[in-house]
């Protein structure tokens, strides 16, 4: 691939999963736009010369960052859209709302190409066609060629089972080179060959023991609503799927197992076995381990559990990047 450096505009960004991903496979950000003060924290603190915008997409106005005109990308990791059930019980649908918003940004800066990435039902489920067609229309409508479909975090060298919906436009003869990535050739991550070094790292007796007993995938971690209590794993199934690996998934814990951490039998409700630390889910979704979260517990947690795990996106960069080199867009600004 060529060794050239794409500019890319990045919305929603969170904690920056997806922008890694991206900066992996050749994309530099020209501005990150995240409204949570957390996140954009992380964001500076990590990467202090990425111009981080703390605001809502909704109130971003491209002719007051003119600089954003013509990137090569528009990446965009909106709040995950509701199902017409969930929705229904809220005043609006504020996350549809961000995900239109990201195409009319489409619009005015006219960017080489469109990264979205949202749950796997915005692709696959009819009960969101109408709003597939709405994004379609409008993107087709501005020139792009448009790619909707499904990967697995897994199939990429993340040890966790977690599906992603992607919608990837291009606009010229890039849509038509444009292949999705294809998934390792090398067998899954597993729970225990990431974590065993961290379960060891305070001479746990029973780390080996423990990470022989967690050799399958993890299932997705979630980040849930800042709305609702603190962090834990997820809802009653995925709780003890957790358990059945010598996981609590009932919290987030403060240190690793040490000498002093007896051992617990795997499985049951989980509440007397070891919690994963906010260090270790880092390390399951991915991110290098130099990456530092910023702020309280609880929301370190909902920062990594809700972003995308930056292989993925620098799998997916790496295949825009080469459809963009292979056919060079001229630049044309609709007037």
């Amino acid at each position: 691939m060529s060794s050239h450096r794409f500019t890319s505009l990045e919305v929603c960004a969170g904690t920056g999963g997806q922008a890694l991903g991206l900066e992996t496979a050749g994309f530099d950000p020209v501005a990150l736009v995240e409204n949570d003060r957390h996140s954009c924290t992380t964001l500076r603190t990590n990467r202090p010369e990425w111009n981080v915008l703390e605001m809502d997409l909704l109130e971003f106005d491209p002719a007051e960052h003119p600089y954003t005109y013509d990137v090569d990308l528009l990446s965009a990791g909106p709040p995950r859209v509701r199902s017409v059930a969930a929705a229904s019980r809220g005043n609006d649908d504020h996350e549809q709302k961000l995900l239109l918003a990201v195409v009319m940004l489409a619009s005015t800066v006219l960017p080489r190409a469109v990264l979205i990435e949202n749950v796997p039902k915005l692709v696959t489920a009819e009960e969101f066609s109408g709003l597939r067609a709405e994004l379609t229309a409008e993107l087709e409508h501005l020139g792009y060629q448009l790619h909707w479909g499904t990967l697995n975090a897994l199939d990429f060298g993340v040890a966790q089972d977690r599906e992603q919906g992607v919608l990837v436009a291009l606009r010229g003869e890039p849509g038509d080179v444009f292949k999705w990535p294809e998934k390792m050739a090398t067998p899954p991550r597993t729970v225990g060959d990431v974590l065993h070094a961290s379960m060891a790292a305070r001479d746990w007796p029973y780390a080996d023991r423990w990470a022989a007993g967690a050799q399958r995938p993890a299932p997705t971690l979630v980040g849930g609503s800042k709305k609702h209590g603190g962090p834990d794993l997820g809802l009653t199934g995925t709780k003890k799927a957790w358990a059945a690996m010598g996981v609590n998934g009932w919290g987030v814990g403060d240190i690793v197992p040490g000498p002093e951490t007896e051992w617990v039998e795997p499985g049951g409700d989980g509440k007397s076995l070891p919690k994963l630390t906010i260090p270790q889910i880092a390390l399951l979704q991915a991110f290098p381990t130099d990456w530092r979260t910023c702020a309280g517990k609880t929301s370190q947690y909902r920062q990594l559990a809700q972003a995308a795990p930056p292989p993925v996106a620098a799998a997916l960069g790496r295949n825009i990047a080469a459809a963009l080199s292979s056919a060079p867009t001229p630049r044309t600004r609709l007037t």
